[in-house]
This record gives structure tokens, C-alpha cells and sequence, in this order.
């Protein structure tokens, strides 16, 4: 259970940087009209639209045009008012007290006050309600004060910097405390927020339909225009298929689609739009078990990180579109350290010494290296059915370039259910591969804090426990100094690097393929295309 809430997402697909540095947006010339329903074909169907229990990019992409979130993050990592018109911080960082925007409806007539947002965080903290990923997004949450009906303190009980990021995504969405009431365990079909669409309904296996919520007048500050949504509707399809989904947007059966593959961005350029943003968080990233297995030998790791031509490989597969990294954390991410860049080149030579060192000088008759008679033997399984950009392929040529230097990579598909268990008890894989969209460093105490299991809602996937990094990431989190913030992450990321912890591969973008007659499409923070301000031409 615990993979299918919570690897699942993590096996995520995009979730997020203050990052708007080379995004581009649909064309906004000519004068905006109303109406027309908007179709968008995506690669997967949501989960659970439930904002506090839905984990995946999908979940987060349908979800932000439902729900509203206390804050919003901008340009830079700092964050402006949206359902909250402002905000103090106490001494000891520990209660944050909101003043609510008056007027503020939610879909079903329930005005927005204090009393919706503890019942949503309450929602959020509640094991009952399953929601790791949220829980994990605000842990220091201790409660909630109804102070009037338009304030509201929460209380934390450590001090937590990525607190105000964590409340802006919509993972934190604010939901009506009658629907969290009333709808219950069906709150995943039924979500309601205040946002300017609203939940129409759910063709399983084929599309989510939202329509113009007409009432809608508390827009974030940054949006292009105030008042209810341009659109009547949106149509989120889901075709798994790249082709297929590249097909509609040609043939004018979509009007946007996620994932363009980036060997047919040319194709896209040629007859649509291209639209782009850089995604911040972690980058897909081989996670390294240290607990069990060959790899807790560090020359071993350090062997597999040295053995991937990444420059050469991420290039094939991605067409120049995607990057190689030298962090977990993307570029697009505060805080990720330049100083990384070419700190642990490709090293055929290297790789081979170290395994020497490490006893694997034998060789069998398939050429891999043997130590006491058993094969240097690393086994990597991934679920078939969250896979996407090409990432099969991708690790097939890991596969490939760990063979060179006598590796026997085991990368092949297994049942969901087989994997988790094999995650849970951490002790029959080897590696296990996933990204992670977050536009805040904090990402990496969720990788890799020793507070940040699986079982805890985190994605430390093979339970490290060091404390070296443990310290950095308590600095991190609970220092009020942005510059000793800055530092922390900076040496978490070069330890992680230095001891081989994982192996970070590609730094992703966004690349969302738009019909020309579709305007006014940004992105957040995180990367996922907004809907508020979109309109079509002709």
C-alpha cells in the first residue's frame, strides 16, 4: 500500500522551481475572449483528486485549477498573499498567524474562514485519510487556532523555513470543511474548492471534466486578469501513448498536451506551439541502497556513478532537450549548487579501479566481475505502468554502460505489488528510480532525511540514516538565515555527490505542445501550465 500511495507519486513524473528562467508561455496577442471548452490530453489519469492524498503530477495539474492555496509562491522563491491577504511569523517561528480574504466561496456555498483551513490541515495530518505526501509537506503542523473567523493561527512544533512553500502548492489546497465533513473516503471523486473551476466529473479511464466557476473573483495577484476564467470548461484526457497523444494535438483533436517526446519538439515547432519551462525539485535520480547489498560498499557506488557516459546518453535519448545533471536537485531549484557541475565526470578507468579495490577482480564467462564466486549482481526494478519519457529506454543504456565495466544491472519491469514489497523490507532491490517536482530544496531532506521514510510519507526510499546530512537538513529547514540555508543545501548535495549516495541523471523541462489558437498559458512555480488566464482564438 505504502508504494501505491506514495511511490507512485514519487516515481513522479515532474512535481517542480522558482524557475520561470527559460519558460515560455502561449501567445497572448490579440484581445481575450470567453468561452470554449479547452482540451488537454495528458499521459496519465489521476489517482485521487483529494488534494491532500493525490501525490502525483497529474493529481497536482487537475487539482490546481479546483483548489485555491493560502499563499502563492512567485519568481524568486518569495511568496504573495491569495486566500490569505496576509501573514505574521512569531519569534520562534513556530505559529503562523493568516488573516483570510473576505467573500471567498467554495463550490458548494461554504464560505472560506478559519474553521476550513484547520479542518484542512487537520485533513492533511490525519492517518485516517492516508495522506502521506501532504503530512510529509507540513510535519512540524501541530495544530490549528480558530482565532475569529478570518484568522487563523497554526502552530508548528520545530521551526520549518519550507513551511509557507509547502502551503502554496496545490498539495496543500484549501477544501471545504462540509465536503471533508460530509463526502469522506469519497473525497478523491468529489473534491470542492474555491478555485476558478469546478469538479464536473470523472469518465474513469478516459477524461475529467471541469467547468468555469462564474462566482470566481479572489485570483492570485500575479494572474493576468481578475473575475471568473476565460474557458468554459476543461477537458483532461488521458492518452498514455505518445504518439497517439502528439496525433490529437496535429490533428486538432487536442488543444494542448503534456509531454511532448522530445524527439518530435521540431514536429511540434513546425505546426504548434512549444511551450517550456525548466522543472525544479529533484532530478530523475537512481536512489542507491547503502543498507543492503553490493552497494553498501561505497567504492561500488562510486564505480556505478563513474561507469555512465550521462553526457552521451541523456543527449541520445532526449534530443538535446534535457540535460545531464551533477545534483539531485535540478538547476531550476533554489539553492542548487553550481559548484557540482563536472565533480564526478564519466570514468570508465576509475569505475574498474574501484571495483578492484572492492574484490570484484573476477570475471565470469558472460564478462561481468565476480568476488567468491558471485556475480557483481545489482537489481533494479521499476513499475511498467508509471514510467514515462522514454525512461525505459534510458535505463536500458544505464543498463548498458554498467556492463562495460562488468556490472550486471538488472532493470526490468515487476508487478506494483512486488515492488513495494520489495521496498518495504528494503532488502531485495538494489536501486530504485524516481523524480520529484518541488520548487524548494527541501526535497532533498525528503530524499534523504533520516525522518523522511517511506513508512513516515517521506521518499527516503532505502531508510538512510546519516547524520551528517541530518544536520544540514535541520539547519536548512529551521534556520531564519537564507544564506545559512544556502550553505546547508550546498553540502548536502556535494556529500551526497562525494559518498556516491545516489546517481542523479537528467534535469527535465516541461514541454507542453499548444494548438496556435490557444493563449495565455504560464506556469507555476512548479512547472505546471495555468488555466486561469488561458483563452482561445481562432
Amino acid at each position: 500500500m505504502v508504494l501505491k500511495t506514495v511511490a507512485a507519486g514519487l516515481v513522479c513524473l515532474t512535481a517542480a522551481a522558482c524557475t520561470s528562467g527559460g519558460s515560455s508561455a502561449g501567445g497572448d496577442s490579440g484581445t481575450p475572449t470567453a468561452g470554449g471548452d479547452l482540451k488537454f490530453a495528458t499521459s496519465v489519469e489521476p489517482e485521487c483528486l483529494d488534494p491532500e492524498v493525490g501525490a502525483r503530477d497529474v493529481d497536482a495539474l487537475i487539482d490546481r485549477n479546483i483548489f485555491d492555496s493560502l499563499v502563492e509562491q512567485v519568481k524568486g522563491g518569495t511568496f504573495k498573499p491569495w486566500l490569505a491577504t496576509s501573514w505574521t511569523i512569531s519569534p520562534d517561528q513556530r505559529t503562523y498567524t493568516f488573516t483570510l480574504r473576505p467573500g471567498v466561496l467554495f463550490h458548494d456555498g461554504t464560505p472560506l474562514d478559519a474553521a476550513a483551513v484547520k479542518a484542512t490541515l487537520d485533513h492533511a495530518v490525519d492517518p485516517k485519510a492516508r495522506s502521506y505526501y501532504a503530512a510529509s509537506l507540513i510535519s512540524a503542523y501541530s495544530g490549528a487556532t480558530v482565532v475569529n473567523a478570518t484568522t487563523v493561527a497554526i502552530h508548528l512544533s520545530r521551526p520549518s523555513r519550507p513551511f509557507l512553500q509547502a502551503l502554496s502548492t496545490p498539495y496543500l489546497g484549501i477544501q471545504s470543511p462540509k465536503s471533508i465533513r460530509e463526502n469522506g473516503t469519497s473525497l478523491c471523486q468529489k473534491p470542492v474548492g474555491s478555485g476558478p473551476f469546478v469538479f464536473d466529473n470523472w469518465a474513469k479511464g478516459t477524461s475529467v471534466k471541469l467547468t468555469r466557476n462564474a462566482k470566481y473573483a479572489w485570483g492570485p495577484s500575479t494572474a493576468a486578469h481578475t473575475g471568473p476564467a476565460r474557458l468554459n470548461s476543461l477537458t483532461f484526457s488521458f492518452v498514455s501513448e505518445d504518439s497517439v497523444r502528439l496525433g490529437a494535438l496535429t490533428s486538432g483533436q487536442a488543444d494542448v498536451i503534456s509531454e511532448v517526446p522530445p524527439h518530435d519538439v521540431t514536429v511540434v515547432r513546425k505546426v504548434d506551439q512549444l511551450l517550456t519551462t525548466p522543472e525544479p525539485g529533484a532530478v530523475y535520480t537512481l536512489l542507491l541502497n547503502t543498507r543492503f547489498g553490493p552497494l553498501t560498499d561505497e567504492r561500488v557506488r562510486k564505480a556505478l556513478q563513474r561507469s555512465v557516459n550521462l553526457d552521451k546518453l541523456v543527449d541520445s535519448v532526449y534530443a538535446g532537450q534535457y540535460k545531464r545533471s551533477w545534483s539531485v536537485l535540478s538547476p531550476a531549484t533554489p539553492d542548487y549548487d553550481k559548484a557540482t557541475a563536472d565533480s564526478w565526470p564519466y570514468d570508465p578507468a576509475l569505475a574498474g579501479s574501484l571495483l578492484d579495490q572492492a574484490g570484484w577482480t573476477g570475471r565470469d564467462a558472460q564478462g561481468y566481475r565476480t568476488k567468491d564466486g558471485k556475480r557483481l549482481t545489482l537489481r533494479w526494478p521499476y513499475s511498467a505502468i508509471q514510467q514515462r519519457d522514454q525512461r525505459v529506454v534510458f535505463g536500458q543504456g544505464i543498463q548498458a554502460e554498467a556492463k562495460k565495466v562488468g556490472i550486471d544491472l538488472q532493470y526490468a519491469s515487476e508487478d506494483p505489488g512486488k515492488l513495494g514489497a520489495d521496498l518495504n523490507s528494503g532488502k531485495n532491490l538494489d536501486i530504485f528510480a524516481m523524480s520529484f517536482v518541488r520548487a524548494d530544496p527541501d526535497i532533498l531532506h525528503f530524499y534523504f532525511g533520516s525522518d523522511q521514510t517511506v513508512a513516515k510519507g517521506g521518499g527516503n526510499m532505502f531508510q538512510l540514516s546519516d547524520a551528517t546530512l541530518d544536520g544540514w537538513f535541520g539547519t536548512e529547514s529551521s534556520t531564519s538565515s537564507p544564506a545559512a540555508a544556502t550553505t546547508a543545501v550546498a553540502a548536502a548535495q556535494q556529500y551526497i555527490n562525494q559518498h556516491a549516495l545516489a546517481l542523479p541523471t537528467y534535469a527535465s523541462s516541461y514541454l507542453l505542445g499548444a494548438a496556435h489558437k490557444v493563449h495565455g498559458v504560464t506556469f507555476d512555480p512548479t512547472a505546471y501550465p495555468l488555466f486561469y488566464d488561458v483563452w482561445l482564438g481562432k
